[in-house]
């Protein structure tokens, strides 16, 4: 599916954005083994990188390609036969695509409050919000402080190994019970070995990501495995 394929609202011009397709990697319930999400990565037409594809996008329609690429990430995977639910990425930007002053996003994106605003908006209208990659920066701590997310996703340089580094157990330990007291879900993305596996499934972390399970499958849905699970 390219982006030439998919018709988008609000009159953007498909023409304008580089072809692109997804691919799809799923997030797994440890417990019940099965697929619990699927998440949406860009790709491009024959399976080439993210970053071969956004390389190519203008810095002037970004946000438009952005709502382009997760309108066709949703129909691909519909196309595809979806029967759980599907996570897309959004840039941060997009959620103020109607300030057309740059100054004016970058701004609203500087204000955290005004953005956690937005995102609660979005969560009551049944939508879930996921923060990826915790752990790599500040700026997730700093939005758990204005609002909490459905689920964190802990960065994978933080699971790469962790069955025997002390010092990154005891900060995913932190983050874990953070979550815990605010209700919120955490998915250890990355995950390799059965090792890494098993030593969150002890801390009672249930939702997986990684290709010990399955690689991303481009323009489908992969089959799961579980080894020696």
């Amino acid at each position: 599916m390219s982006a030439t394929s998919n018709p988008v609202e609000r009159g953007l011009n498909l023409d304008d954005f580089p072809a692109f397709s997804y691919a799809y990697q799923p997030i797994v319930d440890g417990l019940t083994r099965e697929v619990f999400s699927y998440e949406a990565l860009i790709r491009g037409p024959r399976g080439e990188s993210a970053k071969d594809v956004l390389d190519r996008v203008g810095e002037g329609i970004k946000y438009q390609f952005d709502q382009a690429s997760r309108i066709a990430a949703i129909q691909l995977a519909a196309s595809l036969g979806l029967t759980a639910h599907i996570n897309v990425n959004i840039l941060p930007g997009s959620l103020f695509a109607a300030d057309v002053s740059i100054d004016a996003t970058l701004e609203a994106i500087a204000d955290h409050t005004k953005f956690a605003g937005l995102l609660n908006a979005y969560r009551g209208m049944g939508l879930k919000v996921a923060i990826d990659d915790f752990g790599a920066g500040i700026s997730g701590l700093n939005l758990l402080a204005d609002f909490q997310p459905d689920q964190i996703k802990i960065d994978m340089n933080l699971v790469r190994g962790i069955e025997g580094d002390g010092p990154r157990q005891a900060i995913v330990r932190a983050i874990m019970q953070v979550c815990f007291d605010l209700g919120i879900d955490v998915i250890a993305e990355g995950i390799e070995t059965q090792s890494e596996y098993l030593w969150f499934s002890n801390q009672g972390v249930r939702l997986f990501q990684g290709y010990l399970f399955a690689k991303p499958g481009f323009q489908q849905f992969p089959t799961l495995r579980y080894g020696g699970l």
